[in-house]
């Protein structure tokens, strides 16, 4: 970018009543209440009161100075529909913020001083206007999105609402824009791998515009030619591989590609990874194959990391991603919704070693069929494969979200399925043929939920083959008890909701609003019936707390109880069940959502949960039939010599040894360790048991609801002592403390929570700070919330 536009715009409504500053890059919403021109959008109810600048045509505009005028303007997420003007002349029509737009400016600039717009229509007009103009009727989820018709743009589906998003359709430039002048570049590197005993055969296509010459390629000391947009096949010896977390090294070998007298490079992990669904006795499989291992995917759905992109950073997104490796996770899925994600986002999933499920963005509705808007699609997706496929995180391309349930929502698809499904098939194919056109060896999955290639069956409730959605304890309102009666190959949706921490709460609710029917509280819950659905479960299973902060303490536990039950239940499945992704990793803004991360990256107790049931060693119990089957779950690449002790805990915290013994997990193995026959444990005690070895844990899972249980006061206490690095908190009690957490009055993260205490056996938390302020600590557990004291 010889001439680069960053840095300070005008942005103006076209009333002619509002100018503002904004940052450009950013969106335009940040921008007007930077400017002091509207209320912080996600405070209180001010979302309704913004709708507005949906409805408003808007200007940015800025003066720029050019040496020359033969070149190019270059603009990267441009969201969206907006015509860009140069000195009074239109020079480009966009309408796909998924895209990069180059166009010639010769025509229209000026040595010297240049006026530049890009004009923006009131973006729920345009979305209106073009699905009056479809060939047939194109619905969208009327309960999800309150501005209409966002289907009809390309931009992401979750800004016009979702049922954890707030709805004001943001807009804005959001990469790099400049001038550029014209000439040879390249426009992505498709890489494709095979491997050997002690080889790895790399062959890499170098994809040029504008340039048909030579091309050197240099990788771990090898190098070629080749010419443009041509294959060249390197042969590397005893190659260094790329691994996901918790499995090996994420060894990364930079690839440089040369032509016309310059040098770009990419990174890349040198790595088998297949998609194997090979048909079985049940159906057929759905797991991850990398380097020849089948791994257990282990992880959670990503959503943008903020609802505004303007304040998205590469630092916030790294500490999430980062939170997701810690949880011991090694996959996540970029649901359809939303964006695909900048360069930089794929290059921190390859350091950390986190698996990408790449959906391509469609989601929840039916969409266009027309051959306008499959002609941009195809565009869209040979760009961004062309952008990132060669990264070693990219597992798998997804076709869209939920499409094909879609299909059943509306009464238009019920009543006229063929004309629905014919026109959803052209939209998939257009996206499979597009990605196989540019890597032909990628792994595709026409869509998720989907029991397979030009299977359209119920992938909600069949868990026979393929990947599932299972959210009938969440929308049905099920036992989490109901998770184990299904058996799904692949999970790679389900959830249970919770409310943020009290730190969040507070920064878009006033203390007279802490009820969870006030407006301001219902406002930031978007699915329908959810603050009642939190509250009956708890019913169901809890003593009522009285307060406000115990009730949203006991939603997050409630959240994590829901989540390992499925995760343990499937894990012990394995190798019929190979991953779980809960439904969410992350939230776009303060709200109460599945998301086991904070807006802002705060930690809930199912994310300090997830540590432990997704560690890649542990033991789980499983009811059958009243008795207790206790099972090792091993997904590393060694035997996992374990000593396990299995104990009755009564409510006074007193235990009686149940089982005691060794044994050794296979590796990538589910195995039987004991059985515990039904009348092991007396009626009101629960079963608790720990293992050492090749990993260390605990875990307890109480048989009756836990409000079945007489729990008396723990006497739960704490004490702080400060470490070079933070804070050691050792939590003790005089009797049984179930979920004991610990809370600080400072920002920072702690190494666990949610722990179960017993009488003699005192548990150590550590604390980081973010701060130099010197924190206060506090602390809960079970019984001081449903009874009142500590």
């Amino acid at each position: 970018m010889q001439i680069d536009l960053a840095g300070l715009w005008e942005l103006a409504a076209d009333t002619g009543r509002i100018n503002a500053p904004m940052q450009v890059p950013g969106d335009a919403i940040s921008a007007l209440h930077a400017a002091g021109v509207i209320p912080d959008p996600y405070f209180g109810r001010n979302e309704y009161a913004l709708r507005w600048i949906s409805e408003t045509g808007w200007v940015l505009r800025r003066a720029v100075d050019l040496p020359r005028v033969d070149l190019e303007l270059v603009i990267e997420g441009l969201d969206t529909v907006a015509q860009v003007w140069l000195n009074g002349i239109c020079v480009l029509h966009a309408e796909n913020a998924f895209r990069t737009y180059r166009v010639d400016v010769s025509g229209a600039a000026r040595i010297g001083g240049n006026r530049l717009e890009i004009r923006f229509p009131p973006v729920g007009a345009e979305a209106n206007a073009r699905a009056a103009a479809q060939p047939f009727p194109v619905p969208y989820s009327q309960n999800n999105c309150p501005i209409a018709n966002g289907n009809m743009l390309r931009k992401p589906q979750c800004d016009f609402g979702w049922d954890w998003n707030i709805a004001l359709a943001p807009f804005g430039v959001y990469g790099a824009i400049g001038f550029a002048v014209p000439g040879p570049r390249l426009e992505g590197v498709v890489v494709a791998q095979t491997h050997g005993d002690g080889f790895a055969s790399i062959t890499i296509t170098p994809h040029m515009a504008d340039f048909s010459g030579v091309v050197t390629l240099q990788l771990c000391g090898q190098t070629c030619e080749t010419a443009a947009n041509t294959a060249a096949t390197l042969r590397i010896e005893n190659p260094a591989l790329w691994w996901p977390a918790g499995l090996g090294a994420q060894t990364l070998h930079d690839l440089v590609i040369s032509f016309d007298g310059r040098q770009e490079a990419r990174q890349i992990g040198l790595r088998t990874l297949d998609l194997v669904t090979t048909p079985d006795a049940s159906g057929a499989g759905f797991k991850f194959r990398v380097n020849g291992h089948d791994i257990f995917a282990r992880g959670a759905n990503w959503i943008p990391a903020d609802a505004l992109a303007g304040r998205i950073t590469a630092a916030a997104s790294r500490d999430l991603l980062q939170s997701a490796v810690d949880a011991n996770m090694n996959m996540i899925r970029i649901w359809g919704g939303g964006r695909y994600e900048p360069d930089w986002f794929y290059a921190l999933c390859d350091q950390l070693g986190l698996l990408v499920w790449q959906d391509f963005m469609f989601a929840c509705h039916l969409y266009p069929s027309t051959p306008a808007f499959l002609a941009e699609v195809a565009a869209e997706v040979r760009e961004v494969v062309l952008r990132i496929d060669h990264h070693a995180c990219l597992a798998l391309w997804c076709g869209d979200n939920e499409l094909i349930g879609a299909l059943t929502w509306f009464e238009e698809s019920r009543k006229d399925r063929d004309r629905y499904l014919v026109s959803y098939d052209r939209l998939n194919r257009t996206i499979e043929q597009g990605l196989h056109a540019i890597a032909p060896h990628a792994n595709w999955w026409p869509s998720s939920p989907s029991p397979g290639p030009l299977s359209f069956g119920d992938a909600w409730h069949n868990d026979g083959s393929g990947d599932m959605h299972f959210w009938s304890v969440w929308h049905e309102g099920r036992d989490f008890d109901h998770y184990r009666d299904v058996a799904p190959r692949f999970c790679s949706e389900f959830g249970f909701q919770s409310y943020p921490g009290m730190e969040v709460i507070a920064r878009f609710a006033a203390p007279e609003d802490w009820n969870i029917a006030a407006p301001v509280l219902e406002s930031h819950q978007k699915n329908a019936g959810g603050n009642a659905r939190i509250a009956e479960t708890m019913f169901r299973y809890f003593r009522f707390p009285a307060r406000f902060a115990d009730f949203v303490w006991l939603s997050q536990i409630q959240q994590g109880l829901a989540i390992k039950t499925a995760v343990t239940q499937w894990r012990s499945l394995k190798p019929h069940c190979m991953g779980a992704l809960y439904w969410q990793l992350n939230d776009t803004w303060p709200v109460c959502s599945w998301s086991s991360l904070d807006h802002g990256g705060g930690w809930k107790l199912l994310h300090h949960m997830a540590r432990a049931f997704f560690a890649p060693i542990t033991v789980v119990a499983i009811p059958d039939g009243g008795a207790w089957v206790l099972r090792g779950v091993n997904d590393t690449l060694a035997p996992a010599p374990l000593q396990v002790t299995v104990q009755a805990v009564a409510m006074d915290g007193a235990t009686r040894l149940l089982w005691q013994g060794r044994a050794e997990i296979g590796p990538d193995a589910a195995q039987d360790i004991t059985r515990l026959p039904p009348l092991a444990l007396q009626r009101y005690e629960i079963l608790r048991w720990v293992w050492t070895g090749a990993a260390q844990g605990q875990d307890h899972i109480a048989p009756l609801p836990y409000k079945s249980y007489d729990l008396p006061a723990p006497g739960l206490a704490l004490a702080a002592v400060q470490t070079a690095t933070g804070w050691n908190i050792t939590l003790s009690a005089q009797r049984l403390s179930l979920f004991a957490t610990v809370f600080a009055d400072q920002p920072g993260r702690f190494s666990d929570n949610a722990v179960l205490v017993l009488p003699g056996t005192p548990v150590v938390i550590g604390f980081a700070p973010l701060t130099d302020m010197p924190p206060t600590f506090t602390c809960q557990d079970l019984h001081g919330a449903t009874f009142g004291t500590t």
